[in-house]
């Protein structure tokens, strides 16, 4: 039976192997696809390449070794015929770029080992009959030669040294396999590139697709799938656009009718003789007005928010900020400061900001705003002191009219929308809103702004 700990550490090895993989392998669908396609093709090339030479090479085996034993044979039956003094003079002409002849002297060495040397020396042997062939033996340099130690009819030797020629591969060969590739290799890219581009145009749109619904429309041309899949992002569009349209009109309608019958009980309770149940009503009406301006709100903020970005002085947004509560007698502590000037929504800032720190104030006792700027990312932090959020609502107080605080008063609880406010301001700025309880207890609320141009970038 095998040890749990032996399995979990396979496992992890494992883990750890495929991870490596995944970090090696390329990451976008383009740069996949390529490399498969051109890959792909570059060893089909270069199979097809070593097949056709692997088959040359056979027949021009086949060829030489047709006719190379016979011009051998054919060289010394001619020494032999000629004048023991006329001899020596014949060698050069006989000789050839893959074969030559030595008068006298013997053959030393090994026999051949090497199955194709012993095939190529048994065929000139063969070919030499009816010649005495005294010996076979490999020759010292490396490679293919062979030695063939024969004897003439008038007892003298003569010393064959053959050699197999290889294959010549011309230079154009390279080159044109090279060029083939390269074409190959374009040819891969630009199908992929007709393949992907699409879905990177499809998914550039989704992104540019915010809150304000106001995204550009795709080009409805290009190949039938790709133009069929653009109509029908555009018209997702469109439907999805429609719908928060219609939600914002209902909300607003709602939220205008609700004016009406609230300013009639304000009146009527005017008229009401008790001053105990006046202040009840009042604050009924109050509780009822102020959800019905935060719904009107946070309907806005669904189509986000049509404030045009501009160049602010942050630090004094910031100051200014911290100054009106605590003219308000609000503990509300800034610390930090950017240094340059930013370009945002400054009323969404505000919005944002605000919602946060009469979040924090509402469930603590003091506030701590804290500024960090890097190159080109601002942090803003929101601190309190109060019993922070549980672990498993973090994520649920984003959404609308959901409210941690169970007793169901607003006076305590809020209407549940500041933070899905807060939220849907934040998207429609490109920024990011978290929130994390501190390990010393309280809530950290995290405003992320992304891709702020850098100072050298900013002209007066």
């Amino acid at each position: 039976m095998t040890d749990p700990a032996n399995r979990l550490a396979v496992s992890a090895s494992a883990s750890v192997r495929a991870a490596r993989r995944r970090r090696f392998a390329p990451r976008t669908l383009f740069a996949r696809v390529t490399l498969i396609i051109v890959v792909g093709l570059a060893a089909a090339q270069m199979l097809t390449f070593a097949a056709i030479r692997y088959e040359r090479g056979i027949a021009m085996r086949e060829l030489m070794m047709s006719g190379l034993e016979r011009d051998i044979a054919s060289s010394v039956a001619i020494l032999d015929r000629l004048p023991a003094a006329e001899r020596d003079s014949w060698l050069g002409r006989l000789e050839r770029r893959n074969y030559r002849f030595s008068l006298g002297g013997s053959v030393a060495g090994a026999a051949p080992e090497s199955p194709d040397v012993q095939a190529f020396g048994g065929a000139i042997v063969d070919a030499l009959r009816p010649f005495d062939v005294l010996k076979v033996a490999q020759a010292a340099k490396p490679g293919e030669d062979i030695l063939l130690q024969v004897r003439l009819t008038d007892g003298s030797s003569v010393v064959v040294e053959a050699r197999r020629v290889g294959i010549p591969v011309s230079d154009w060969v390279i080159w044109m396999l090279t060029a083939q590739l390269a074409v190959l290799a374009l040819c891969g890219w630009l199908a992929v590139r007709l393949v992907t581009r699409p879905l990177a145009q499809l998914a550039a749109a989704a992104d540019d697709l915010g809150p304000d619904l106001k995204a550009s429309q795709l080009a409805e041309d290009g190949p039938t799938e790709v133009a069929h899949a653009a109509r029908a992002f555009n018209a997702m569009q469109q439907r999805i656009a429609g719908y928060m349209s219609e939600r914002v009109e209902i909300l607003a309608a709602i939220s205008h009718d609700l004016q009406t019958p609230i300013t009639r009980m304000r009146l009527r309770v005017e008229m009401m003789e008790s001053p105990q149940d006046q202040s009840k009503f009042r604050q009924d009406l109050d509780a009822m007005n102020a959800l019905v301006r935060e719904g009107v709100t946070y309907a806005r903020t669904l189509h986000g928010t049509k404030e045009p970005p501009c160049r602010i002085d942050a630090d004094a947004l910031f100051e200014s900020m911290v100054a009106d509560y605590e003219d308000a007698g609000q503990q509300v502590l800034l610390e930090g400061s950017i240094g340059r000037p930013i370009v945002t929504r400054p009323n969404a800032l505000r919005r944002i900001l605000a919602n946060l720190i009469d979040n924090g104030l509402k469930f603590g006792s003091h506030v701590r705003v804290e500024l960090a700027i890097d190159v080109d990312r601002l942090r803003v932090l929101v601190i309190d002191d109060g019993p922070g959020i549980p672990k498993e609502h973090l994520e649920a107080v984003f959404k609308p009219f959901f409210r941690v605080e169970s007793s169901r008063n607003r006076a305590t609880g809020g209407t549940g929308l500041g933070l899905a406010i807060a939220q849907q301001l934040a998207m429609a700025m490109g920024a990011e809103l978290s929130l994390r309880n501190r390990d010393e207890g309280g809530l950290e609320a995290r405003l992320v702004l992304n891709k702020l141009p850098a100072f050298r970038d900013w002209r007066p």
